[in-house]
């Protein structure tokens, strides 16, 4: 097996040459460059970090110098009087070189800063000393500190001891006696000015981004570690929740011999020792109720899941929940609990605010709505459009909440959304960038759309068919009505809202509604268009249980690989007897999302997975023909941003003028047309980096088609409005 040469990771650049030759420099001056450790002073009460010391000191300083208006110096009285205190207080610190060092003749300052604050160091030529790596004394060479520091780079980690004062300007500083080297970068830092940019980059190589977003001058909103901080805070804060309401805290497999506890396909994985087939859990559901069975009335657990599914803004294959059972309780009191322990997290988490930034849209966390699945699909479906249409302009016939227990109707709702699904990506699919005459215009729409009114009526009659080939059609009208409902509704779900009465046939381990059968004990949590939880009364019976595992796996058998399986171990736990009780599962990362204004889930990830990272050397061996059908391949998944930085990749390294056209030839995409209709989340209206001579440009063209009443078509330009349908794609010109 070949490994990767050091210099092939670290590629050899003027920077990086600089560097080492530095660290060989220091080598000769301090012995071992990278020491095991450093003691840092307790002035504090506590161990001495950067954030520790200026929190300390500052209120110090603060106390003899006057609030000064910007530029303004202190007196040197007020000086004087803040330095008779600070110069008491001799610290030991460490950090990293926030900024590159600057030397003014026999004298420097740089800031040092320990990823959250920085702290000014002032190092005097003729009173530092440096510190021996190896002995652990002071160095007796003259100038050997002085020596140290000019062979220091932006990013070093180095700990000073001194004493504390303000300068001249009022800044709280070390004056530095001892200075020792603790580690190297060898790489240079990022810009201080606009940190990484690239949200690829931020998400790969995280290590960096935090670096860049702690060195960052100006921020907009959270930074990195913010966003990290408020994610650790918020969870904190709903762990002392629970335990502060005598839930216990436990541990389940995270390897189980079946994939059971949630709908979703599992990763894979095989014990040797054991000889048998394991699953990464999808959740821990069924191993926390076989505790409650087991006499832990409240139980709960913050845990790793994984789904061997799809990524997107809201998915990632690994993701944190937490899950919590509570015996004697229903979905009710449930409800209220969680809605009373968000709360409260997430004022721990802000500083004490139930309102929180999601881009344009502020979300209120003093309030949660509840309201039925039936009652949300009918508000949508009897909303007015901001150009002043309804259901029933297109339908041709009056809409009303009894359609909702029409299976007929429910169906054909379902079939006419995905017809004009397909409509809308054919027409997307052959629309031109070039102008048409209206004459052309005219006979184009013809041949592509088809009126409403009648795509209602084929729905309709392909409703009664379906319906009439199925023996339960009330379980076909429970997945119609949650195809509705997430098509059309879950997005505009902005509050927090509770969503309520949900289908029996699709809540396998939920009880039903004692008022009707049909309707599981059941709940959802939406927030700005997301589930961010999901609850019920759980299911006591073994014989009921057994009864929809059975169901399920005739799913499984109809290929639904994501039906659950039977857990028979289960069952026999249910029969040992559970008394009431509910529980619930709720997102952290997508909670975390909505407290910090990120739109990506990998945002809150420290480590989200990404696509193997391709050097540039591999893509330019690729065949100029294979390099464009693998950008319009990066470009029809739904990460619009990591399609965009590859394409710019691909034509800086693989493809010229000409190739480009060849390549577009082979690929059977003729110029001028649609390349891609999968552009969600963000509008790029700009020329791609790095495009031969300049000549192609990916632009986003927008267009609607509106049936008037009076019958006629016109051409209206896209809105961002709820509820409007928005065409974009990536055109080649």
């Amino acid at each position: 097996m070949s490994i990767f040469e050091f210099d092939q990771i670290i590629e050899p650049n003027d920077q990086t040459e600089a560097r080492r030759e530095h660290l060989e420099k220091l080598r000769a001056i301090v012995g071992n460059v990278y020491p095991n450790k450093f003691e840092r002073s307790r002035i504090t009460g506590e161990e001495d970090t950067i954030t520790r010391v200026v929190a300390f000191a500052s209120p110090i300083a603060d106390s003899h110098i006057s609030q000064l208006a910007e530029n303004e110096k202190p007196s040197d009285e007020q000086r004087d009087a803040a330095n008779a205190e600070l110069n008491q207080l001799r610290v030991r610190v460490a950090g990293r070189l926030a900024v590159p060092p600057r030397v003014m003749g026999k004298a420097a300052f740089v800031h040092l800063s320990d990823g959250a604050e920085r702290l000014q160091i002032y190092v005097r030529k003729q009173d530092a000393k440096a510190i021996s790596n190896d002995t652990g004394k002071v160095i007796e060479a003259e100038n050997a500190a002085w020596e140290l520091f000019n062979f220091l780079d932006h990013g070093d980690f180095i700990g000073v001891e001194g004493y504390l004062f303000v300068t001249k300007t009022g800044e709280l500083s070390v004056h530095v006696e001892t200075i020792q080297f603790l580690s190297k970068a060898m790489l240079p830092m990022p810009d201080k000015m606009h940190g990484i940019s690239d949200p690829e980059l931020q998400r790969r190589f995280r290590y960096a981004d935090l670096i860049a977003s702690s060195l960052q001058v100006e921020h907009d909103g959270l930074t990195t570690r913010e966003v990290f901080e408020r994610r650790a805070k918020l969870i904190s804060g709903m762990r002392r929740y629970l335990d502060d309401h005598d839930f216990i805290e436990v541990e389940t497999p995270m390897l189980t011999p079946k994939a059971t506890g949630a709908a979703a396909k599992p990763f894979k994985t095989h014990h040797n020792a054991l000889d048998i087939d394991l699953y990464a859990r999808i959740a821990p559901e069924l191993y926390l109720k076989r505790l409650t069975v087991g006499g832990f009335e409240r139980v709960y657990e913050l845990n790793r899941n994984f789904r061997n599914e799809g990524l997107s803004q809201r998915h990632n294959p690994e993701f944190t929940m937490l899950e919590f059972y509570c015996a004697y309780m229903d979905v009710n009191g449930m409800m209220k609990f969680a809605k009373e322990m968000i709360q409260e997290a997430v004022k721990k988490a802000t500083g004490g605010s139930l309102q929180v930034k999601s881009g344009e849209k502020e979300i209120d966390f003093s309030k949660f709505e509840r309201i039925s699945m039936k009652e949300a699909v009918h508000r949508t479906l009897s909303e007015v459009t901001s150009l002043g249409y309804s259901i029933n302009d297109f339908l041709g016939e009056e809409y009303d909440i009894s359609w909702l227990n029409n299976a007929e109707k429910l169906r054909a709702l379902v079939i006419a959304a995905t017809k004009n699904k397909a409509a809308l990506a054919e027409r997307t699919g052959q629309w031109q960038l070039v102008a048409m005459t209206e004459e052309e215009g005219k006979s184009y729409r013809e041949q592509i759309f088809n009126r409403p009114k009648k795509l209602w009526q084929e729905s309709l009659a392909e409703a009664q068919q379906t319906l009439g080939y199925l023996k339960n059609t009330a379980e076909q009208s429970a997945r119609d009505l949650v195809t509705i409902f997430e098509d059309a509704v879950e997005e505009k779900l902005i509050q927090p809202t509770f969503i309520i009465d949900y289908p029996k046939s699709i809540s396998p381990l939920s009880k039903a509604s004692p008022e009707n059968p049909q309707i599981a004990e059941r709940f959802e949590l939406f927030i700005n268009g997301m589930e961010c939880a999901n609850g019920f009364s759980e299911l006591n019976d073994p014989q009921e249980q057994y009864e929809r595992f059975a169901d399920q796996m005739r799913e499984r058998e109809t290929g639904d690989d994501e039906a659950m399986v039977m857990d028979e171990d289960y069952i026999r736990a249910l029969a040992y007897g559970m008394p009431p009780a509910a529980g619930i599962g709720i997102g952290i990362d997508r909670l975390v999302m909505l407290l910090t204004n990120r739109h990506s889930i990998r945002d809150v990830i420290l480590f989200p997975h990404m696509r193997p990272e391709r050097k540039h050397s591999e893509i330019a061996e690729q065949s100029a023909v294979t390099a464009a059908e693998n950008w319009l391949a990066l470009i029809d998944n739904d990460d619009a941003g990591e399609s965009w930085n590859q394409a710019a990749s691909l034509f800086k390294t693989a493809v010229t003028s000409e190739q480009w056209k060849s390549s577009l030839a082979s690929a059977q995409v003729p110029l001028g047309k649609v390349v891609s209709r999968k552009l969600k989340s963000k509008r790029y209206t700009k020329e791609l980096p790095g495009a031969p001579d300049g000549e192609y440009v990916v632009v986003e063209y927008e267009t609607s088609f509106e049936q008037k009443k009076n019958g006629t078509e016109t051409v209206v330009p896209m809105k961002d409005a709820d509820g409007e349908w928005r065409v974009s794609g990536y055109f080649v010109k």
